[in-house]
């Protein structure tokens, strides 16, 4: 699916079931900070008074999937480095409810937005403040009202809101000359009045509870999707091991003979639904028997698997397929490779697929990344 076309379909779908369900009410400067009781990646029940001691407590509202969000991970831990000190606290929540976020919207990451998606990106990135989870009910977040991810609340020693809004000006790397969340912290700290105190925020649209609808909606049209199926021959895989596209390209060879091929299926579906609008494409070839070609066609519809493409290699002789397809493969099945254009073969994998390891594999390659 072309990119544009998809964030088109993701977009006025979102603007239909945001008619439907009014989003919540942004917090105004000036506000008591409204109390909670969530959970945290340490497993820890956190509420208002956990950051009595805190000069200023920074909310951020943020979600492990959003590419905005992973643009301004080191700068969010850098200023609880820098405040620490000075008795800032910052506060991580996800408002997200996990079964909102639509596959199609993970295109920039290898993660989504549950508490244990949580769990692997503050150990893997290092956070250094709490990460709390309000995805169940979304009840807290409802009463802040964050419009995107990450948006920041600066609340002072009395838990009055002195600054709501961005975190600076540039989601880009590099790029930002407006510190608008620093600025309202060292006002604060000095005991002075925050000169801007709300301000806009582009970032990832909050997946809330009802959200769940578009996610539904999505899936009842994928599941009716066509899964192709052609034959392949040595020429043939020798062609598609050249990847003469200017994409990543993932080459999963199986069986439905196959134990773990047939249990992994379902996921390496969701993964190709999860790049497809990136420069990315997907490719399985069966090593079933060239007889069981319609039992073969069933399974893949079965697991809606509507790829780039599907391929039964039509020969007996699979260790043809060995040799043409990787001369490192030992023979093994399941059997998965990611190709960059120039047919570098960068990444491969033996048996069942850590779909993290996998994922990680893919967003870092160069090709396709974790930011816009």
């Amino acid at each position: 699916m072309n990119k544009l076309l998809a964030l088109f379909i993701l977009f006025f779908a979102n603007s239909a079931f945001s008619q439907t369900h009014p989003d919540p009410v942004t917090l105004e400067p000036g506000a008591k900070a409204i109390d909670f009781k969530l959970k945290g990646v340490d497993d820890k029940m956190y509420s208002l008074s956990s950051f009595k001691d805190a000069k200023i407590v920074v909310f951020i509202f943020s979600a492990p999937h959003c590419p905005t969000v992973q643009a301004y991970e080191d700068r969010i831990i850098k200023i609880q480095n820098d405040y620490k000190k000075q008795g800032v606290q910052v506060v991580m929540i996800n408002p997200n409810s996990p079964g909102a976020v639509c596959l199609e919207e993970l295109g920039y990451t290898d993660l989504g937005d549950s508490f244990e998606d949580m769990k692997i990106r503050a150990r893997g990135k290092g956070y250094n403040f709490p990460f709390l989870f309000d995805g169940q009910t979304g009840e807290t977040s409802i009463k802040y009202g964050p419009v995107a991810t990450p948006h920041a609340f600066v609340f002072d020693k009395e838990r009055i809101l002195r600054y709501v809004g961005r975190i600076d000006d540039s989601e880009k790397i590099g790029t930002e000359t407006k510190h608008d969340l620093r600025n309202a912290i060292d006002a604060v700290l000095a005991g002075k009045e925050v000169e801007v105190k709300q301000t806009k925020v582009f970032g990832c649209s909050v997946k809330w509870e009802w959200k769940k609808e578009l996610r539904q909606k999505l899936d009842a049209g994928w599941a009716k999707k066509e899964a192709p199926l052609e034959n392949i021959s040595v020429a043939g895989i020798k062609e598609l091991m050249k990847n003469n596209s200017k994409k990543l390209r993932v080459i999963n060879v199986w069986a439905t003979w196959c134990g773990p091929c047939v249990a992994e299926f379902s996921e390496l579906v969701d993964t190709y639904r999860m790049y497809m609008g990136r420069d990315f494409e997907m490719f399985t070839i069966s090593t079933d028997k060239l007889d069981k070609k319609a039992k073969v066609k069933e399974f893949l519809q079965s697991k809606h698997a509507a790829l780039n493409n599907n391929f039964i290699f039509e020969s007996d002789n699979k260790y043809d397929l060995i040799e043409n397809l990787d001369p490192k493969w030992s023979g093994q099945i399941p059997y998965t490779v990611i190709v960059e254009p120039g047919g570098k073969i960068v990444w491969r994998k033996s048996g069942g697929l850590n779909f993290f390891e996998f994922r990680k594999a893919i967003v870092e390659n160069p090709l396709i990344g974790r930011y816009f």
